[in-house]
């Protein structure tokens, strides 16, 4: 199996929270699609597996027009498919009408996420979003009519933000009947202008403890609805968990085209292009992948089997440790979880080591705490 990503890295406007890779400037955006086209073309040989997800995410990937889409896909038409192959295209509120999403789907394209984010203005405001609260509901409304399968974003934890206002977020969105939800806790991430507000206590962030409450509240709604709890951050009614996102956690080979987009062999190699537009299209003008890859080392690939593996619902597996990586690291895992069990904070499952509900939380520090550096 294999999945394939691009990376489009325009977007209208930046959002204040995010360090995703992108351009506000569109002007060179003609001359990005044809580099990323070139560059699938000089990385055909590693579309070796039949193809089970293409994903056009970014960046927003919505201000692409049909043709470009139609363009990539076509390229990839002349490689094996799987029959039930995923094709989803990430869209902003603001950018959908009923004409693009009937053109989406004459393309092929059978699921969407929308960067939805919350439904009050006050939070589109203070995120920096290009859509307001009111293109929200219309786009949701465009797209429950057209597409069975559809995912929205949203973020917990926003500041200032209350247990009701949460509440009234995930009921607007439970309202359009999404097959899946992925949420997010708000994060600080340097260089943004959320950081530089932060710094300066312009914006006062909501304690730990709140965002862990919005976080449970979450998981109790969607799982009372029929959700799967499938990775922290994602929601899925059976079916209709992403291929995409699923690929990754459970460690399969990805190709991602464009700039800052990330690729997996699914075995030892992981690989990256660089961060920065001009370079980029200056390295396939050359016909030089502008990649840098590394051999991942053996504790490595074990610490990234943990790390991803606790997060989702089918945990970690003692048997794959012993068969993959040894005997020794499957000792390991069994002595450093004991203090996990005993707090009932990890269990185990078969020979599946998971993370009990009430911990979920602490996901990522659980998980450090398996991290191997000598060994």
């Amino acid at each position: 199996m294999a999945a394939v990503y691009f990376h489009y890295p325009f977007c209208k406007q930046a959002c204040h929270y995010c360090n995703f890779h992108f351009s506000t400037s569109l002007r060179k955006s003609d001359l990005m699609i044809a580099a990323m086209l070139k560059e699938l073309n000089l990385r055909s040989s590693e579309l070796n597996s039949s193809i089970t997800s293409i994903y056009f995410g970014g960046g927003s990937p919505s201000l692409m027009r049909a043709p470009a889409l139609a363009a990539f896909l076509e390229v990839l038409s002349r490689f094996e498919w799987a029959a039930d192959i995923e094709i989803t295209v990430e869209v902003n509120p603001d950018d959908v009408t009923a004409a693009y999403l009937s053109e989406l789907k004459s393309l092929g394209v059978n699921r969407l996420s929308v960067g939805i984010q919350s439904f009050h203005q006050k939070d589109l405001i203070l995120m920096n979003r290009a859509h307001d609260s009111t293109q929200a509901l219309n786009a949701l409304e465009l797209i429950a009519a057209q597409f069975e399968n559809f995912s929205l974003d949203l973020i917990y934890g926003m500041p200032q933000s209350t247990p009701e206002e949460w509440h009234a977020n995930v009921q607007r969105a439970l309202s359009f009947n999404p097959p899946h939800i992925s949420a997010y806790a708000l994060t600080v991430e340097e260089k943004t202008t959320l950081h530089h507000w932060v710094e300066k206590a312009k914006v006062i962030l909501l304690d730990e403890s709140a965002v862990e409450a919005q976080y449970h509240y979450l998981v109790a709604i969607l799982e009372e609805k029929g959700f799967d709890n499938y990775e922290f951050s994602n929601f899925g009614k059976p079916n209709f968990y992403s291929k995409n996102n699923t690929n990754y956690w459970l460690g399969g080979a990805y190709v991602g085209i464009g700039p800052s987009a990330h690729s997996y062999d699914g075995a030892k190699i992981r690989s990256w292009n660089v961060s920065n537009n001009p370079s980029y299209l200056k390295s396939m003008t050359e016909g030089i992948l502008p990649m840098t890859s590394e051999r991942l080392k053996k504790n490595d690939r074990f610490n990234e089997y943990i790390m991803t593996g606790l997060r989702t619902q089918w945990g970690v597996s003692l048997d794959r440790i012993r068969s993959d990586w040894g005997d020794r690291y499957a000792v390991y895992l069994e002595k450093q979880a004991e203090k996990h069990l005993t707090n009932h904070q990890l269990f185990w499952d078969g020979d599946q080591l998971k993370i009990s509900k009430s911990a979920r939380f602490l996901t990522d520090g659980l998980a450090a705490d398996f991290f191997l550096i000598d060994f």
